[in-house]
């Protein structure tokens, strides 16, 4: 295995559970290099209802990336206020220029900072840290990176402190945004909450208590009707206009002005409603098993230097999950932060809609990973306390 191999020849987990056990995950190259992105002060953002534009921003990172690289698999991960990825040595240029376009476009077009960083992995294993990736395989079409090892979050936190800044670059051209999508209207809850869950383990914990501790987490999600999935068989509601219509122009537009761009997009809207409403295969499109593989290719749980999920969650399941929370807290194993809302959101990069490498990034509709992780920060001090 070469370095520029590396991820193309890790072997896909069908097993989620299974990922909470150290050994599923492989060091990558140290020639490697990590690249995350966060929005300056997305709490606010939240209070002030722009969440759907910060769940937007956030997955623009990773459709950038996957138009620049044509393709081609990286390891990625999507945390509603930012996104991370990690790159080999040939495609640190191109993640360069993609991160400092990302950050001029975000201020143009929304008003919105990112911040960016590159780093090594050399250098994170230089202060005790590791990035270990492991990939989480939805189906033979479509699968998701999982990060372990501390080196995300020591990296986003050195971001935020101004080290190792990609800076911007405001005479490139719009990224390439082909494919991102986020017509959907928010999925309402039927158990009662969809809960946000950010767990991290405590500064100095064992990694197989850890990993009892993940597994206990993902049994008692298992309670839950698929696991808690938040979007139905059905998929999420589509009305027209779509809710996030104005954002996808803004998004896709390139230099194309923004009112053409809407007027095209409705168009093609009020043809792919019509399309679901008649549930019958148009052409190569069939809608009912494109919202088929929708859910499944939906990433409501993933590790990300600890356990993300959004969950579809009953009142007697979330007390649950708390205790269980706290009673590794209060033993020094676990900092956690929980978010409770009455729907999730689902923003998707789509290359095309009569295949399947669809993807679809799950987060809460009011606040989620990003409210989450705030809570998490204002109770233990963690990594999201410059959000």
């Amino acid at each position: 295995m070469t370095t520029d191999s590396f991820y193309d020849s890790l072997p896909k987990v069908r097993s989620f559970d299974s990922l909470s056990a150290p050994e599923a995950f492989a060091p990558l190259p140290p020639d490697w290099h990590l690249c995350c992105t966060d929005i300056v002060n997305s709490t606010a953002l939240v209070a002030a209802g722009r969440y759907k534009t910060v769940n937007m921003i956030g997955a623009a990172v990773i459709a950038a990336m996957r138009n620049a690289l044509q393709g081609e698999a990286f390891p990625y991960i999507f945390g509603g206020d930012g996104a991370a990825f990690a790159v080999p040595p040939r495609h640190q240029e191109t993640a360069r220029r993609v991160l400092a376009a990302l950050r001029s476009w975000t201020e143009t077009e929304f008003g919105v900072s990112l911040r960016a960083a590159m780093l090594p992995l050399r250098w994170i294993r230089t202060e005790g840290q590791d990035v270990r990736i492991a990939r989480y395989a939805v189906s033979d079409h479509a699968d998701f990176a999982m990060f372990s090892g501390g080196g995300l979050a020591w990296a986003e936190a050195q971001m935020k402190a101004g080290a190792f800044e990609v800076a911007p670059a405001p005479q490139a051209e719009p990224p390439d945004l082909s494919g991102l999508s986020c017509r959907w209207s928010n999925t309402p809850a039927r158990n009662g909450i969809i809960l946000s869950v950010v767990a991290q383990p405590a500064p100095g914990a064992d990694p197989q208590a850890f990993a009892r501790f993940s597994s206990r987490l993902l049994e008692l999600a298992g309670e839950l009707k698929d696991n808690g999935h938040p979007v139905p068989e059905t998929g999420p509601r589509l009305r027209f206009p779509p809710a996030g219509l104005h954002l996808e122009a803004q998004s896709s537009r390139g230099r194309t002005p923004l009112i053409l761009r809407k007027l095209y997009l409705l168009a093609h809207s009020a043809l792919a409603g019509l399309i679901f409403f008649s549930k019958r295969p148009v052409g190569g499109f069939d809608p009912l098993h494109y919202l088929s593989v929708l859910k499944a290719h939906s990433d409501f749980r993933k590790f990300d230097d600890g356990l993300k999920m959004t969950l579809d969650c009953t009142p007697g399941i979330r007390d649950r999950i708390r205790q269980h929370l706290e009673q590794a807290a209060e033993v020094g194993l676990v900092q956690f932060g929980l978010h409770e809302q009455d729907a999730a959101l689902v923003t998707c990069i789509v290359p095309s809609p009569v295949e399947e490498g669809h993807v679809h990034f799950v987060d809460g509709a009011a606040g989620g990973y990003t409210q989450a992780a705030a809570n998490l920060a204002a109770a233990f001090g963690g990594r999201k306390g410059a959000a």
